[in-house]
């Protein structure tokens, strides 16, 4: 009796086995069933293909993405092997096909052998899908030596120089042309000469200068009577011949101050007789002091300085004096 209990039990184990058995195999068939209807649900949307699985280095094959929905994809860059023996020689837009979505590439490889593209990513409505891997066979190219012999490689051929190639150096040796001549200018240019200068100051500010200058010189205090009258009426003089167009520098002072008077009778400059006779005592004096070694006291020295000074205001007023007038005019 023990014994036919046990085989019965064992009976029941076993076939409690077998139906657990059953169900987990029921089970794993409907996931793979599951999981096979949804990967080709997702795969079916987006598939690839290409016109030739066969070339010869650098020839060309076309590849093509195709996609069965027109809204919200996105197409990413062509993945290729990381050592690129397979290159990208064009990339065409997208064709637009009934419901379809088509990107073209051109491809080619330069290297023999068996590559493999990689899937390719597409998102559409912000899922991800990808392609099928391709493989794509690269064959050399035959070369029967006995009809096409072979030739000896070549010496290296020199390019011919363009512009460009020395471009580089003519900017620079125009930069330096011209820094150059900058320079050359300003050393070699006609420089104004101190005449020049001279000229261009007013006779009445040059005069006023030159007696600033020659009261700085200290001449009398070093008894260098004889070279300060020299100066005094050198101002004086050329500030005549250059305020009336006189030779003054050229005249005695016999001869100045009979041009000057007679200009002055047969023009409207007005100069006083007081203003003449100081002139001309002026210059008397100044000739004793040059060619007769005359020597006045200080205080005659002071009072020459300081009738040259008041001879120049008295000659120069009558024309600073119009200009006002004509500014007001205007």
């Amino acid at each position: 009796m023990k014994y036919i209990f046990s085989l019965q039990y064992i009976k029941i184990e076993n076939l409690k086995l077998i139906r657990k058995n059953r169900l987990q195999m029921c089970l794993r068939n409907s996931l793979f069933i599951a999981l096979l209807f949804f990967g080709f649900h997702g795969f079916s949307q987006v598939s690839s293909k290409i016109d030739t699985t066969k070339i010869r280095i650098g020839e060309q094959m076309h590849y093509q993405i195709i996609v069965d929905q027109v809204d919200e994809v996105q197409f990413f860059k062509l993945q290729l092997d990381s050592l690129k023996r397979v290159e990208v020689v064009k990339s065409y837009k997208i064709d637009s096909l009934k419901n379809q979505l088509i990107k073209k590439y051109a491809l080619t490889s330069f290297d023999s052998g068996r590559w493999v593209l990689p899937p390719q990513k597409v998102l559409i409505k912000n899922k991800m899908f990808l392609t099928d891997s391709l493989i794509i066979d690269v064959a050399t190219v035959a070369v029967d030596t006995i009809k096409q012999p072979l030739y000896p490689i070549k010496t290296i051929q020199n390019e011919p120089y363009t512009f460009s190639d020395y471009q580089n150096y003519f900017w620079g040796l125009l930069a330096l042309l011209i820094v150059i001549g900058v320079i050359l200018y300003y050393v070699l240019r006609d420089k104004p000469s101190k005449e020049d200068l001279i000229a261009k100051i007013p006779p009445f500010d040059m005069a006023k200068q030159r007696l600033m200058e020659l009261d700085s010189k200290k001449l009398i205090k070093e008894n260098r009577i004889k070279q300060y009258y020299v100066e005094l009426t050198d101002i004086l003089r050329t500030f005549i011949e250059r305020e009336m167009n006189i030779p003054a520098l050229e005249s005695t002072t016999d001869e100045l101050i009979e041009i000057i008077t007679d200009f002055n009778s047969s023009s409207q400059l007005n100069i006083s007789k007081e203003t003449l006779a100081k002139l001309q005592n002026l210059l008397q004096e100044a000739d004793l002091v040059k060619f007769a070694k005359s020597k006045p006291l200080l205080n005659e020295i002071e009072l020459h300085r300081n009738d040259t000074e008041v001879i120049i205001d008295k000659l120069h007023p009558e024309i600073i004096e119009k200009k006002p007038v004509q500014e007001d005019g205007q």
